[in-house]
């Protein structure tokens, strides 16, 4: 550990003998304990080699390590083992290297490979026969090696690792044997875990876990997937086998409700998990013949589980249960294939004759069975037939008021959460009360993990109550806010009781009593922050938030004349960020439901806007930290579209305050909603578009220019992140609207453009110090133009379907060849979002929004949904853009073509043509 401590530190710059020294003594046969040392030396090491010295290091090293690795009479497993760990930590970095040195790595692979896959293929031809970690401990290096193998170097001959494969099956189901009798059915006493020298655990979960990750590597391969084509049913067939429940989960869920339902929600290592990762690859490299072979493989299980309850087996449940389970980790690819018809096997009969064979047998006997059944039943409802559907949602009625385990009563709530809303009326009404009552007794048994659940089942209640909506709010909201109170602290039950409140807020007839329950107290803590619990001042304001979420101008006014004040002075005066953030998307709230009403409602002329007006600009204090004013830029935004002609005489002074924020600010969330604000107030300027440059021009900004040179350098770089449908609808037409003005200050500017490539192999720590990313300088003009083309282009691949006949039938484009079409007279559906060169997953789910706006039910969405931009359609707005600069200043137009790529150029020629 010293001379490995110290190497870290040291090797290979300042000591560079220490590799010769360690391979000197790992090749001394007759020095074990010089081996041994030198293997755990090289074996620490070997996280911290680098491209460097990788090349050189593999051709002295590999031959002392195979000789190891395959020399069983010499060398006992745990040192073979560590050969084999190092010999894994080499591979990984031959892996991370080879898109850059692949001729070098690729020379390296194939020197080692041949007389490595054989040695593989000996230590994986030795059956696993015992749950002990020594037994197996080679072959466990062994999978991690393959493993690397596979998803480093997919153009490695397959018959090369074909030819393991079968070895590799052996191991599979020699492991099942032990596993099945050691831990599903619990024969064997269970070691407690323990972990090797490297603090990884060494049990026989984690060894079947690794063997999956290959698997499911393996068939995600393009070649190899091929290869094991034709045993798809069998690998699906074991591995349901292996998602039967242990006897240890047995024991652990018994005793404790909370631990199912966390170890059911959350992603958990064990190999049920593995497994559906397996299925859902198998799925998606083998489309409708994986979801046949593993239909059919559940079939099979299945009946083998009637099969061994007519024989009298006590276990006859699990593989029932995991047949379930399987099907259930698919339930979404199941449907699709059920209604599209794909399916060779009708997932409907499978699922509902395992269904109905659950309802005749004893729930307190198979607790878990039933559990699953409830479950199957909620994420299949759309494919289970009517019939079905209703004896279960009756039967999760029962259950949730009967003395049934509480894992089943766990089914039942998320059965009940789905059926809910999607069953009749008529079915749900004469029992919605009685569901009710049995949910809050639930409730008042429930601890932390399950109270979770039950809040959501009672949110779907509350929305199926109907008539009955009025008898609601006077049971249950007592109760609701009695939960919330003394879970404020914890966030997720808080929001998920103020979301249950929401649903009885939302209920005919309960709007008036639930806000005249809630007001007073709410009043009272808001009137004296300073001496309540932690917490409770910022979860109140969240909850006033949602009072005045659309609700009419009669509740509003009551909530102002309660609490306005009081959120006003928390911005002002508070010091917790918590409390600050809250306050700011209830000002924002105030101001979307009152709009220029509530200026009024105070009765003294201009206190309301110059309260206010004083919050923005405490929230916009440079000094404060970016986390506290995270949320100003929806306030702002209300102000502007809600009070424009009371907020015009401050606009200057309010782009100075944006300004010194955005330069002090270290969140981009924050200078990206500020940027929106900015946007905003360009479409405001419309037609003077000009002037308001020309304002930016005059406000100075620390260490720029002016204000526009700092903006526009931040706006151009950040707007491939603006999230949500408005966001980016709103800066990418402001964008628009500034370059069409052609003001010649704009073309003064430059701005970030391109990454420029300054080194080539691994970006290291070191290096990216020493040599941080350098990027080109380009007009701003150019990047306008850049982007503005971007999103063009994703519009076009988005609505387009690809085909140019597809584009000009799509209606989204129609309109353009109506001739001229402004927001002001022309506003229309439609958005879409820019790209940029790495779009973040967040950003592409922002894109989806936008494109699918009727889903974006964000609170922010809520907010300014009432914005006439919302209606703009940007595939339409961009076309005029574009022919109005083509038409009106082709040399401008042609030089700015000139910087973009050919899929931009492609984009902005297809909509000239039209």
């Amino acid at each position: 550990m010293a001379v490995a401590a110290i190497g870290q530190q040291d090797w290979p710059e300042d000591w560079p003998e220490l590799l010769p020294l360690l391979l000197k003594l790992i090749s001394d046969q007759n020095n074990g304990n010089g081996v041994r040392g030198a293997l755990r030396c090289l074996a620490l090491l070997s996280d911290d080699l680098d491209d460097t010295c990788i090349p050189k290091l593999v051709p002295e090293l590999f031959p002392s390590l195979y000789r190891i690795i395959s020399s069983p009479h010499l060398y006992e497993n745990s040192l073979r083992a560590k050969a084999l760990a190092i010999v894994h930590s080499c591979i990984s970095m031959l892996g991370s290297m080879s898109g850059v040195y692949k001729r070098d790595t690729s020379s390296l692979m194939s020197s080692m490979l041949d007389p490595l896959i054989e040695q593989f293929s000996l230590i994986l031809n030795s059956p696993v026969q015992s749950q002990n970690p020594d037994d197996w401990s080679m072959q466990m290096e062994v999978l991690k090696c393959l493993l690397q193998l596979v998803q480093n170097f997919p153009g490695l001959p397959e018959a090369k690792i074909s030819a393991i494969l079968p070895s590799l099956w052996q191991t599979f189901v020699s492991s099942f044997k032990i596993y099945h009798l050691s831990s599903i059915q619990g024969l064997e006493e269970l070691d407690s875990i323990n972990y090797d020298s490297d603090g990884s655990e060494r049990s026989l979960e984690s060894f079947e876990i690794q063997l999956f990750e290959l698997w499911t590597t393996i068939v995600g391969n393009s070649r190899l997937g091929k290869v094991i084509g034709g045993n798809i049913k069998e690998l699906a067939y074991y591995t349901i086998a292996f998602q039967q429940i242990t006897e240890e989960q047995v024991q652990r869920w018994s005793r404790d409700a909370n631990q199912y339902v966390a170890d059911e929600d959350d992603v958990t290592y064990s190999c049920r998990v593995s497994g559906s990762l397996l299925l859902e690859e198998i799925v998606t490299a083998y489309e409708d013949y994986g979801i046949n072979s593993i239909l059919e493989a559940s079939k099979m299980r299945f009946h083998e589980s009637q099969e061994s309850k007519q024989a009298g087996s006590a276990d006859w449940w699990r593989l029932h249960e995991a047949s379930l389970f399987a099907l259930g980790s698919l339930s979404e690819q199941l449907c699709e294939a059920q209604d599209s018809g794909f399916a060779k096997y009708n997932v409907q009969d499978l699922l509902e004759q395992m269904l109905t064979d659950i309802m005749v047998t004893g729930v307190h006997q198979y607790p878990f069975l039933h559990a699953r059944a409830f479950s199957i039943v909620a994420k299949f409802s759309s494919v289970i037939s009517k019939e079905v559907s209703e004896q279960y949602l009756s039967y999760a009625a029962r259950a949730i008021a009967s003395d049934v385990p509480s894992p089943v009563k766990v089914g039942a709530c998320r059965a009940l959460a789905q059926l809910l809303p999607e069953s009749d009326q008529d079915l749900i009404q004469p029992n919605v009360m009685g569901i009710l009552s049995s949910l809050v007794d639930l409730l008042r048994q429930a601890s932390d993990e399950t109270l979770h659940l039950v809040l959501e089942t009672l949110q779907s209640a509350i929305k199926s109550g109907g008539e009955q909506s009025t008898l609601i709010e006077p049971i249950i909201s007592p109760i609701i806010l009695d939960v919330w109170a003394q879970h404020i602290s914890d966030p997720f039950i808080s929001i998920d009781a103020i979301e249950v409140l929401e649903a009885i807020k939302n209920a005919p007839g309960c709007l008036q009593p639930l806000v005249s329950r809630i007001l007073p107290t709410i009043g009272s803590i808001l009137g004296k922050p300073k001496i309540q619990p932690d917490g409770l001042v910022a979860g109140s304001l969240d909850l006033l938030t949602m009072v005045l979420k659309n609700a009419p101008t009669v509740v509003v006014k009551a909530v102002f004349d309660t609490c306005f004040v009081s959120t006003v002075q928390i911005v002002l005066e508070s010091e917790d960020h918590g409390e600050m953030q809250n306050a700011t998307e209830c000002l924002a709230a105030f101001i979307s439901g009152g709009r220029e009403e509530l200026l009024v409602w105070s009765g003294e002329q201009g206190r309301t806007l110059k309260m206010l007006l004083d919050a923005a600009s405490r929230l916009l204090d440079p000094a404060l930290e970016s986390s506290v004013s995270l949320f100003v830029g929806s306030f702002v935004l209300q102000l502007i579209l809600q009070m424009p002609s009371h907020l015009s005489p401050y606009i200057p002074d309010l782009i100075a305050a944006i300004v010194r924020r955005m330069q002090t600010s270290s969140i981009a969330g924050l200078k990206s909603s500020l940027i929106v604000i900015i946007a905003r107030l360009v479409h405001l300027s419309v037609p003077n578009v000009d002037q308001f440059i020309n304002l930016l021009l005059s406000i100075p900004a620390q260490g720029n220019d002016n204000s526009l040179a700092y903006i526009m350098s931040v706006w151009s770089q950040l707007q491939g992140e603006i999230q949500g449908a408005y966001q980016i609808k709103v800066t990418t037409t402001a964008l628009a609207l500034l370059i069409s003005t052609r003001h010649p200050e704009l073309s003064k500017i430059e701005v970030q453009g391109h990454l420029i490539k300054t080194s080539t192999g691994i970006t290291t720590r070191s290096k990216a110090r020493v040599a941080p990313d350098q990027w080109t300088k380009i007009p701003l003009p150019a990047k306008i133009f850049s982007l503005l083309a971007d999103t063009l282009a994703e519009i076009q691949e988005q609505i387009g379907g690809g085909s140019d006949d597809e584009c000009e039938e799509d209606s989204d484009w129609e309109e353009v060849q109506n001739g001229n079409t402004s927001i002001a007279d022309d506003i229309i559906y439609s958005a879409s979002v820019p790209s940029n060169a790495n779009p973040s997953v967040e950003h592409l789910n922002a894109m989806a929004k936008v494109f699918d706006e009727d889903e974006d039910d964000s609170y922010d969405n809520d907010l300014t949904k009432n914005d006439p931009l919302n209606e703009v359609k940007l595939a339409v707005f961009l076309t005029n853009i574009f022919t109005n600069l083509w038409e009106n200043d082709r040399p401008l137009f042609e030089y700015l073509c000139q910087g973009l790529s050919d899929s931009q150029r492609s984009a902005v020629e297809k909509v000239l043509r039209k």
